[in-house]
């Protein structure tokens, strides 16, 4: 198939540092080149493909602190995304519902993954609007807020088999918390959880300029408690090592979190995933198998001394079975085989579908 993928423009795909979107896009976008379809990627031009690169803009946008109005880059992408539509047999999207208006219109098939939380009022004017804009969740809990929207399937993220993989060699000795630092992922909570446990933990975390304040006030202090150490951001080569010496990550999320890529990035090491039980949790975590789900400090305390009744090859089994890039690659891929059918005219639609004229669903 020829496929359009269409990436935020804040990040390289994939990001150097933290983030969370583009990477998931880099991941797909490989696992279906390496399944041999034809691929564009419309991007940063500081990304790295194996797709053919289209630069929507120069430089990712965090890193060109020349852009001040971030959304005037993404409208020049989308222009050059409609005037080469024709071109493709799908067009995917991961920039919200920024999309909706121009391409709900074309005859190209498009969708569009909703990456972010839906819990927002104003989104719900959006959906009145455009509600046969086709969009996929990343979890089922995502949908919630949104329930009448057009979802047309849910497909949960996935990593590259061979990219984040056990080291065997590494003695898990600490608690892990990754990710970002802000209120709703609530590194205070793993920082006390681990204080409790009588555990070290480490934290590996970008800080978002809209959360500076939020550091200095709240975390910042705890970081000098001698069982904490931070680390910052680290990149894909070292989380290999950062997760493989945790005993398990620590999630103790307060918001309803649409995946958490963390969770299986630790899972894909072989560590166990200790997350409050919040969003897409329970959908990611197999509790008592590929970590606990827990309700509050209390119970993460408690699971932490239940860590040595858990299988860390069986973790990574679990991640093997249900979360690689390839896995979801092929997920993506029938749901873009089902849009190029119903976008078929009708008599060719006729003809693949055997004379039925189906309509596209979950």
């Amino acid at each position: 198939m020829r496929i359009a993928q269409i990436a935020p423009l804040d990040e390289a795909v994939p990001p150097a540092l933290y983030g969370g979107t583009e990477r998931v896009v880099s991941y797909l976008t490989e696992a279906l080149v390496g399944l041999g379809h034809d691929v564009t990627l419309f991007a940063s031009g500081d990304s790295h493909t194996r797709a053919h690169l289209e630069a929507g803009w120069p430089h990712s946008l965090r890193f060109d602190p020349s852009v001040c109005d971030s959304l005037a880059p993404h409208l020049v992408m989308l222009e050059r995304v409609r005037r080469r539509a024709p071109e493709f047999d799908v067009l995917h999207f991961h920039l919200g519902y920024l999309p909706f208006p121009v391409f709900s219109q074309l005859d190209t098939p498009f969708l569009t993954t909703l990456h972010g939380r839906l819990d927002l009022p104003e989104l719900r004017s959006v959906f009145d609007v455009f509600p046969r804009a086709p969009v996929v969740s990343i979890s089922d809990s995502q949908r919630a807020p949104l329930r009448y929207a057009n979802w047309i399937d849910t497909v949960y993220h996935g990593v590259p088999a061979s990219l984040l993989t056990p080291l065997p060699h590494v003695q898990p000795t600490y608690l892990a918390f990754l990710g970002r630092i802000s209120p709703e992922k609530r590194a205070d909570r793993a920082i006390e959880i681990a204080a409790r446990a009588g555990m070290p933990i480490r934290i590996a975390a970008k800080v978002d300029r809209a959360d500076e304040a939020y550091f200095r006030s709240v975390i910042e202090p705890l970081l000098a408690q001698p069982h904490v150490e931070f680390l910052g951001e680290i990149n894909e080569t070292e989380k290999p090592g950062f997760l493989s010496g945790a005993r398990a990550l620590l999630f103790p999320i307060d918001w309803p979190e649409p995946f958490g890529l963390a969770m299986i990035e630790a899972m894909a090491c072989g560590t166990p995933v200790i997350a409050f039980n919040r969003g897409s949790t329970p959908e990611v975590v197999e509790h008592g198998v590929s970590g606990y789900i827990v309700d509050d400090v209390d119970g993460a305390v408690r699971a932490v001394a239940q860590l040595d009744a858990l299988s860390r090859s069986r973790v990574r089994e679990q991640f093997e079975y249900r979360f690689t890039s390839r896995t979801m690659a092929l997920r993506y891929l029938d749901l873009y085989t089902r849009l190029a059918r119903v976008h078929q005219p009708p008599l060719l639609r006729a003809v693949a579908g055997g004379g039925h004229n189906g309509i596209l669903g979950p």
